[in-house]
């Protein structure tokens, strides 16, 4: 008796409040931080309701060409499931969220769920639901992360370059100088990746007034001058390492050491410190230095994976 409720703006508090309510929803899946790039994507996002009309479960989504994706707009979705979503129910939201995208048109969809360290509870009840339908691995990304609970350390060369940076005179801490660094970041992408941030300046600015306790800045400086930054997303278990970037003389000091040694101590309190992932094309290209530099700030890997099945 599952119903498939495509989303609407009018659904927007409904919406909100079963993330708030689910064991594996981010602030990233609220509506006032997806919709900040609706025009770039065709939602096709929907909500699962038990027979009484209580949300099981909600879908972030969206259209392209013939399939069904994980909203790419995010780092990953997947089902957002409340308490209710038990096995048996995921059983049955699976299945009517195939029959609702099949009528609609959609051959297969690309499914990203939260890795474990980001659910409240466990929640891997829509991996089960998913292989039932016949989902296939697609492609897997590692990232680096820390357990606060048993933390591994910062390997020697690591420290040594904690102590060259603050020999130097390099200081770190939180900060509000988000058109400083987003210069930094811009050009260091420009150069290196021939890239662009993903979120302009302005839309940064935008997340971080309607997120200003999750959306973080942490800066290393010399003299006042910004040379590393880091840019926080604070997902309850997890932190996650965003953006990351330091000038030509901060890569020379060590800036990026020491700061990420200070944001570190400052968010023991979450179980997860989370530098992301080092892999290119699905991660079928691995960056082995990026992923060296991780580990030896203390990180070991966690796999995002991502799925598809076919209608």
């Amino acid at each position: 008796m599952t119903e498939i409720i495509p989303y609407s703006p009018q659904l927007k508090s409904v919406w909100d409040t079963a993330v708030g309510e689910s064991r594996n929803g981010l602030f990233q899946h609220m509506r006032d931080y997806m919709d900040y790039h609706a025009d770039r994507f065709t939602d096709c996002s929907v909500l699962a309701a038990d027979a009484k009309g209580r949300i099981i479960a909600v879908l972030p989504a969206h259209a392209s060409g013939d399939d069904v994706s994980s909203h790419r707009g995010l780092t990953f979705g997947g089902w957002l499931m409340t308490q209710r979503a038990d096995m048996p129910a995921m059983m049955e939201v699976w299945t009517a969220m195939t029959d609702y995208y099949r009528k609609c048109g959609f051959r297969s969809l690309y499914y990203r769920p939260a890795p474990y360290i980001y659910h409240k509870y466990p929640a891997d009840e829509d991996i089960y639901a998913l292989f039932r339908a016949g989902g296939v691995l697609d492609a897997v990304q590692v990232s680096s992360v820390v357990d606060n609970n048993c933390p591994h350390g910062f390997d020697m060369a690591s420290r040594q370059s904690v102590r060259k940076a603050a020999a130097a005179g390099i200081g770190a801490g939180e900060s509000a100088r988000w058109a400083e660094f987003w210069q930094i970041l811009s050009g260091r992408l420009q150069e290196r990746y021939d890239a662009r941030p993903v979120h302009t300046l302005d839309e940064i600015l935008l997340l971080h007034s309607r997120f200003p306790e999750q959306i973080r800045l942490f800066t290393a400086t010399l003299e006042d001058r910004i040379i590393a930054g880091v840019v926080l997303y604070v997902c309850g278990t997890a932190v996650h390492s965003q953006y990351c970037a330091s000038t030509d003389e901060g890569r020379r000091l060590r800036a990026l050491p020491l700061l990420y040694r200070h944001i570190l101590d400052a968010c023991a309190a979450s179980r997860f410190f989370d530098f992301g992932t080092s892999n290119e094309d699905g991660g079928r290209i691995l960056n082995e230095g990026l992923i060296r530099q991780k580990c030896g700030f203390g990180g070991r890997g966690v796999a995002y994976n991502a799925y598809r099945v076919r209608f």
